[in-house]
């Protein structure tokens, strides 16, 4: 039984993210969205199974993700449900926004400094951020299969030694949502302050860096019954971040959250609270203690 939650801890993260390779597009727009959403709600199921001790639950449910095609089968439909005509590669809006610094982020690329990133649950080695040379890009994901990307659980990555071994920039896009369990959103958030430098040098670049690239489903802070936009920027708020740019759009919300470290409010607890009632409403919260 140990073991079986010591496995379900190791996929809580970003488990099926999708690979770089394109597959053949033969799946529907609708069959893509159920099939991610299924394979989503039968994994929380599947994580709260183990986590209750009850194995054979957790069985039945790991047999109903490999009948509807495993990880690979939702790992097709991701790649398919992010490509340039269903949202597209997320970094190009970060971009757009960092526009009236990219003078400055060349300058440091010459001078050697560049800015670092860490992407968490990386794609691609040839997304926006990527292409436009002005970071030092360190990706990782849970289940890598692209050379640059490093097959890494970031709640399992060891914590920086120093600053030279921190970042600018942490970049989650589509990856908190996956986290089968609100607790455990909560611990990445937090443990996302320990990777980025607790402040920035360059006087030009202090009102955007360090920072966290956030990117939701729309409907986490939209249609929940525990998580609204206005308790998302508390939470936030308490962990010393505070929201420089923001972009919703009719399926993905975005977010540039600018670290302030000396803010951090250690002491504060968020629960699981309805703030919406109604069946259509779906479950997303985030939780801190």
């Amino acid at each position: 039984m140990a073991t079986a939650k010591k496995k379900a801890k190791l996929k809580s993260l970003s488990h099926g993210r999708p690979p770089t390779a394109k597959p053949v597009r033969t799946i529907s727009r609708t069959k893509t969205r159920t099939l991610i959403r299924t394979h989503h709600t039968l994994e929380k199921q599947r994580a709260k199974a183990l986590a209750d001790g009850d194995d054979a639950k957790a069985a039945l449910l790991l047999k109903r993700i490999d009948e509807q095609g495993g990880i690979e089968g939702y790992q097709r439909a991701s790649l398919i449900g992010q490509n340039n005509e269903r949202g597209g590669d997320s970094s190009k809006l970060l971009m757009d926004w960092l526009e009236p610094v990219v003078s400055v982020l060349k300058e440091r690329v010459k001078d050697g400094r560049p800015i670092r990133m860490l992407e968490v649950g990386a794609l691609s080695v040839t997304n926006a951020c990527s292409k436009s040379r002005l970071f030092d890009v360190e990706r990782i994901d849970l289940n890598s299969q692209a050379e640059g990307i490093t097959q890494e659980d970031f709640m399992e990555r060891p914590l920086p030694r120093d600053v030279d071994e921190q970042f600018d920039i942490i970049s989650l896009s589509l990856v908190l949502n996956y986290v089968p369990d609100p607790l455990g959103r909560g611990k990445m958030l937090l443990r996302t302050l320990e990777f980025l430098r607790s402040r920035q040098t360059s006087q030009d670049l202090q009102n955007w860096f360090p920072s966290l690239f956030l990117v939701l489903p729309a409907s986490c802070v939209t249609n929940s019954r525990y998580m609204d936009e206005t308790k998302l920027e508390s939470i936030m708020s308490s962990l010393g971040y505070a929201q420089t740019k923001k972009k919703l759009s009719n399926k993905l919300v975005y977010y540039l959250w600018r670290l302030d470290a000396g803010k951090v409010k250690q002491s504060t607890v968020f629960k699981k609270e309805e703030l919406r009632a109604g069946k259509a409403r779906n479950n997303f919260s985030i939780v801190l203690k």
